[in-house]
């Protein structure tokens, strides 16, 4: 195991790094390392890493969830306004709208695997699209209009949404059959995840405020330990309460962090912030060769045109709903068609749930799994490359404010 655990990170790594100096997202790289050293190719990977890949995919995405809510700037959401919201769901939406109506004739599947798919697919990145939106940001493109807030703020709350939605249609592939009450069990379990996460969150709170009060210091290192336990006994509870009532763990986890930002001096959450960014260093290289390491290539290989091809009718439906967010906004066209690439990329939320399915033993596992392999390999450059080479042209520059000294003068 130790070999293995030692080539998954190293080699990882290098493959990583490799991928930045060609200017590729890094978890190109990774996703090759899996591939290449897992059992469908030189199979130098031990068995029992493998075995257990599963509870460490889980792991890595409620690392990922931690760091979004510690992370999400509510304020920017607020001051976007009615688009930001918009944007964290519709196009998510119209892409699995299509994957729904075109996948079983595409691909084969039934509507419902359709929807588990969907789901795995609708996502946008964080990974790609938030660092390149801070350089916007710091160059001045667009930020007279909050471009890059806009789609910050969307990127950021888009992949808890499609989670939330991934867990309910799981559980309805599972069952065999979608039922109405399926359906209607969605906004019911994520009232109640939002509800339980919000208890933990404000609980946590008060604990280390007390603890502060009465003189017992808690490192920021002791506060993640105890955040992140937390977060795994949340997970817990959705499973214990599965068959009494519809709560979404993953919800509860992000919730629970938006709180403990609220209810903490912004110093405290911004330490936390870091540190769960320092843990996804390590999580990151685990999940995605993980990932990599259980695709089939050949059954890719297999799946590759029609695959390909239901990526891009999906995409072109995610580009519909991008474009209904923005209606009665202030942005030129060229604007709006760089929010449309900047919503391409997809990477962290189909590496953490794209093997799910095959886990849960869901006929559409394998296929599900192939096409978010494919859709990262293709998107994540795409979007990326994208976004680089047009936002100089598509975006204007606004001028930094005058000098105060110059403002006297004029």
């Amino acid at each position: 195991m130790l070999t293995s655990l030692a080539l998954i990170f190293l080699v990882g790594l290098a493959m990583a790094a490799f991928c930045q100096r060609l200017k590729l997202p890094r978890i190109i790289g990774m996703l090759v390392t899996g591939i290449v050293l897992g059992p469908y190719v030189l199979n130098l990977l031990d068995p029992s890493i493998l075995s257990i890949s599963a509870d460490l995919r889980q792991m890595a995405l409620i690392i990922i969830l931690l760091k979004a809510g510690l992370s999400l700037n509510l304020a920017d959401l607020k001051k976007v306004g009615r688009p930001a919201v918009l944007m964290a769901c519709v196009p998510a939406s119209c892409e699995i709208l299509g994957f729904v109506l075109l996948a079983p004739l595409v691909l084969g599947i039934t509507r419902t695997e359709a929807a588990v798919m969907g789901a795995v697919l609708a996502a946008v990145s964080p990974a790609v699209v938030v660092p390149r939106m801070v350089q916007l940001m710091e160059g001045r493109y667009g930020t007279d209009k909050s471009i890059p807030q806009l789609i910050m703020a969307g990127a950021s709350c888009d992949g808890i949404f499609v989670i939330v939605l991934f867990s309910t249609f799981a559980g309805m592939a599972q069952g065999g059959s979608a039922h109405l009450l399926d359906l209607a069990s969605i906004p019911v379990s994520m009232v109640l995840g939002i509800l339980l996460g919000a208890a933990a969150g404000f609980g946590l709170s008060l604990f280390f405020e007390t603890a502060y009060a009465h003189k017992h210091y808690v490192r920021n290192s002791m506060k993640v330990i105890v955040v992140l336990g937390t977060a795994f006994l949340l997970m817990a509870v959705q499973t214990w309460l599965e068959n009494i009532v519809s709560l979404s763990g993953l919800l509860a986890v992000v919730s629970m962090a938006c709180v403990l930002k609220l209810k903490s001096a912004p110093s405290v959450s911004y330490r936390l912030s870091e540190k769960f960014g320092k843990l996804w260093l390590a999580a990151e290289v685990i999940l995605f060769v993980l990932v990599g390491a259980a695709v089939d290539i050949r059954y890719t290989l297999d799946a590759g045109i029609a695959a390909v091809g239901m990526i891009f009718l999906a995409l072109g439906f995610r580009c519909v709903g991008v474009c209904l967010c923005l209606v009665k906004t202030p942005l030129t066209k060229k604007e709006r068609l760089f929010c449309v690439i900047a919503y391409l990329p997809k990477a962290t939320v189909q590496a953490a749930i794209g093997s799910v399915p095959l886990a849960m033993g869901l006929p559409c596992g394998q296929i599900v799994l192939s096409v978010a392999v494919l859709a990262i390999l293709i998107t994540a450059p795409l979007g990326a490359i994208g976004m680089d080479a047009t936002y100089k042209r598509l975006l204007s520059r606004e001028e930094p404010p005058l000098p105060s000294s110059q403002k006297t003068r004029t």
